[in-house]
Parts: structure tokens; sequence; C-alpha cells
């Protein structure tokens, strides 16, 4: 950058004709001192601690590495900065870059799995889920959780690894990309099927007395942007026969 620019500046070419010398002068004092037997890193200090005393103005700061058009700065930016660097990119009326910066760093953090779990919810819509709990006449008073938000979604999405399941859907919730509805799903012929399966016989057979509570997963409205830019064709992507979604409340719901 300065070489450029002193081309065109007389004063910048003296400049940068001074800084130069001033460097290798330091540099062969360095090679003398070594020489006569000084150690290295003290004659490196002594140079950095002349050089620094012998500047006569703020020196240049070194040019900065450009990533895509992008230039990533030489020392950690504060978050004013980078406020101010953001509001001046949501000026730029040129900028065609219309997916969300996180999406990036969401694939980073997807296991494969649960990149099969976003897809087959996008492709077959929102999964139902069940609560087992107890039940009974002590159970309309005081009922206790026994087995939570079991479901079908592994055998359903071909994961390979089922008994991740209940981690998966955790970080896909963490990542804003799935949530979890207290609502059942439309079509309550699924439960029939999901209610007959081992895990949750087994819940239901522990205890006396246990009701099951019918909820579903959903995906996000950001979920599903995500996983139309990132994890489908752009054919499935523009579908019209995609099922739909709930959009979250405005609360979280557990």
């Amino acid at each position: 950058m300065r070489v450029g620019r002193a081309v065109t500046s007389r004063d910048e070419a003296a400049s940068l004709i001074r800084d130069v010398g001033s460097y290798v002068g330091a540099l062969g004092e360095v090679a003398k001192q070594v020489s006569g037997g000084v150690p290295v890193a003290t004659a490196l200090m002594r140079a950095g601690e002349s050089l620094g005393a012998g500047a006569e103005r703020p020196r240049e700061v070194a040019a900065t590495p450009v990533v895509d058009g992008h230039v990533i700065a030489s020392r950690p930016q504060s978050l004013r900065e980078r406020g101010n660097e953001l509001l001046e990119r949501s000026r730029d009326v040129w900028s065609t870059d219309d997916r969300h910066p996180a999406f990036d760093r969401i694939l980073d953090e997807l296991a494969p799995d649960e990149a099969r779990i976003l897809v087959m919810l996008l492709r077959e819509g929102p999964q139902p889920s069940v609560d087992v709990r107890t039940g009974g006449p002590i159970g309309m008073v005081s009922s206790q959780l026994i087995a939570p938000g079991l479901n079908m979604v592994g055998p359903r999405a071909g994961l390979r690894y089922l008994e991740q399941v209940p981690s998966y859907l955790n970080n896909l919730f963490r990542l804003g990309l799935v949530w979890f509805s207290r609502e059942p799903v439309r079509e309550h012929l699924e439960y029939q099927v999901l209610e007959a399966q081992p895990d949750v016989l087994a819940a239901l057979h522990s205890v006396k007395f246990a009701k099951v509570v019918r909820r579903s997963i959903h995906l996000t409205p950001f979920g599903e942007e995500f996983c139309k830019l990132a994890l489908v064709d752009e054919l499935t992507a523009t579908s019209v026969d995609l099922p739909e979604h709930e959009t979250p409340p405005d609360l979280d719901t557990p």
C-alpha cells in the first residue's frame, strides 16, 4: 500500500525511504552486536527500542488481509465499531447477500443426523411427541412427569444414532431451528402409532396410573428458511406442497 502511494506522493516516497533505511540500519546493528557476543534476544530488544524512540510520527498501520472483499481487522474490534460496520452494510443498496450471516456458523454446529431431522421436518411437516405423566385420581391433583418428549423422529428421519435424538433436538432448539409446541399435530392418527412404541409403553407401564399428553415438534420460520437455503435443492425449496409449521408464541415453551 505504501509503495503504491509513494508512486504519486513525494512525501510518502521520502517517508518510505527513511523508514526502510532505519530498518536496514537496525538490522545491521543487530548483526554487529550479535557478532560481538551480545545475545540475540538482547540485540533485538535494543533494536526495537531504538526504532521506537527514533520514530518521528505514528507508524503506518500494516495492510490488513482481505477475504471475499471484506477486510479482516488486524486487532479486535470494539462492539461499537462492529455495530457501526453493520449499520454501514445495511445502507449498502447494492448488496445482494440476502442470507442470514448465522447460517454459515449453524452448518458448523450441526451433526449429520441433525441435518436429516431438519430435512424430514421440512418435507413431512410437524412431528408428534408425547409426555407420559402420572394419572388416576392423584394425577388429577398433582401429576408427575415420567417420560418427556417421546417421539419417532429418529426412525422417520433414518438417523444413524437413535439414542442421540434428545441431544439432537436440544441442539436444534438452541440454534433456533425447531420449537416444541404444547399442541398436538392436526392428524391425530399419527399418535396411535407413536403410543404403541416400546419406549412409550414402557413408560406407561412403569406406574400404576399413567396418562399421555400429546405435543408436537415444529420448525421455526428461521429453521424453515435455513433448510430451504442450505439443505435442499431449489426445486424443493420453492415447492408449494411443503407442509406448514405453526409459528412459535412470543414466549419460549419448554
